[in-house]
């Protein structure tokens, strides 16, 4: 609901630069996860993450509080959009803390490797229904009341989640003693994922897909009113159309019974996620736009979360907090420079070419992926075995099988 009010109160207050400014909002949402994640990752690694995560949720609501008296008293000028911008830059601040603790917390929750799969794609289904029933809800609050009660109630639902945290009984964290800096922990987590070509590859990919592809999301007021004709209704079933083909995704996911054939999904995800976002740049009829927003919802999705669970998977415990720290740069630090770049660009060159550019440049993301596809299979195949995930005797057998082939001439 915030994601939606924001958005159509920054597009309705900011004039002839209304799509500069929305991409402005994005960037100062998003870019404190790519600036700060380093720092993040390596405290996550140190600290209580549980306590970490009641913290981040009490300044989340605090935040909130502040947008909703905002709207509540501001009016159409510059002083409404500078706040505007100011507390999008706290959530993405508080976000750039919050995001790699509660991944890395799914391991404290759910400490069985080989049920993370669903409870990763358990926790997306909740966070897409939320993206599926949210954006409506704010569309009808929006025309019948305006942005601020949107804002307002994410404040007051934020007591529900601290009330949520504070009832969880996870294991008893202790305290480790730490023989290197800060520094050194965080050049050694660097290391480790750049050096590891599945996690390297995996966290460009998605780097990829939400620079080029993710930043459609800012334009959805523009396509709503000025492409399709409509208002804070339209906005709304196109938003929920987005959310319902990422539940659908989500719950594709979660029946899903190991993580074998990852590889194949994320290939397919990008590809769809890609096609979607070239079909809904040239769409003009609402459902059309909803089914390839439904399609694009989807493709982004099961990509994240695919990509999510191999890096949960694969990761050594010592480094979960950094990589996934590194993840959030990729997911959500590219975001916004991505939001900036599109911002400018749909200037002169209008948001429909735009968006098409994002979409061809994940078809692409999507090919190379698919290329090195082999090669990433061969270097998490040990991890897999030592899991048990692939049965060590199968994998001989099949080490046996290519050895005993004639060589081609």
């Amino acid at each position: 609901m915030t994601f939606v009010a924001t958005g159509w109160l920054v597009y309705r207050l900011g004039g002839p630069n209304a799509t500069f400014l929305l991409g402005l909002v994005g960037f100062a949402s998003q870019a404190p996860s790519f600036f700060l994640a380093p720092i993040a990752g390596v405290l996550v690694d140190r600290w209580n993450r549980h306590r970490m995560l009641v913290l981040t949720q009490s300044l989340f609501m605090v935040q909130s509080g502040l947008l909703a008296l905002v709207a509540f008293g501001g009016t159409s000028g510059p002083t409404t959009i500078d706040l505007l911008i100011a507390l999008s830059l706290l959530a993405g601040v508080i976000n750039a803390f919050d995001m790699p603790a509660r991944q890395a917390f799914l391991a404290d929750m759910v400490p069985e490797r080989e049920d993370r799969a669903n409870a990763i794609a358990l926790n997306s289904s909740l966070v897409n229904g939320a993206r599926l029933v949210g954006p409506s809800i704010a569309g009808v609050v929006i025309a019948m009341a305006g942005e601020a009660w949107c804002f307002m109630a994410d404040a007051v639902s934020s007591v529900a989640i601290i009330g949520a945290l504070l009832a969880m009984r996870v294991p008893r964290w202790e305290r480790k003693p730490h023989t290197t800096t800060a520094w050194r922990d965080f050049r050694d987590g660097y290391r480790y994922a750049s050096r590891f070509a599945p996690v390297r590859t995996i966290l460009l990919l998605i780097a990829l897909a939400s620079f080029m592809g993710g930043p459609y999301t800012l334009f959805m007021p523009v396509f709503a009113s000025d492409v399709l004709g409509g208002g804070p209704s339209t906005l709304g079933l196109l938003t929920t159309a987005s959310g319902a083909g990422a539940v659908v995704g989500a719950l594709y996911l979660a029946s899903r019974t190991s993580v074998l054939g990852l590889g194949r999904v994320i290939v397919v995800a990008t590809g769809l996620f890609g096609a979607g976002l070239v079909g809904f740049a040239h769409s003009q009829v609402v459902w059309l736009s909803a089914v390839m927003l439904a399609l694009i919802g989807f493709g982004m999705m099961v990509q994240l979360a695919a990509c999510n669970t191999i890096l949960q998977t694969i990761v050594v415990e010592s480094m979960r907090g950094r990589v996934m720290s590194f993840y959030g740069m990729a997911f959500l630090g590219m975001s916004p420079f991505g939001s900036l770049f599109v911002g400018v660009l749909a200037g002169p060159v209008g948001v429909v070419t735009t968006v098409t550019a994002g979409g061809l440049a994940c078809l692409a993301g999507a090919a190379v992926f698919a290329y090195q596809l082999p090669r990433l299979r061969t270097s998490i195949r040990p991890i897999y075995v030592g899991m048990g995930i692939i049965p060590e005797i199968a994998v001989g057998l099949q080490a046996a099988t290519e050895a005993s082939r004639p060589p081609k001439d």
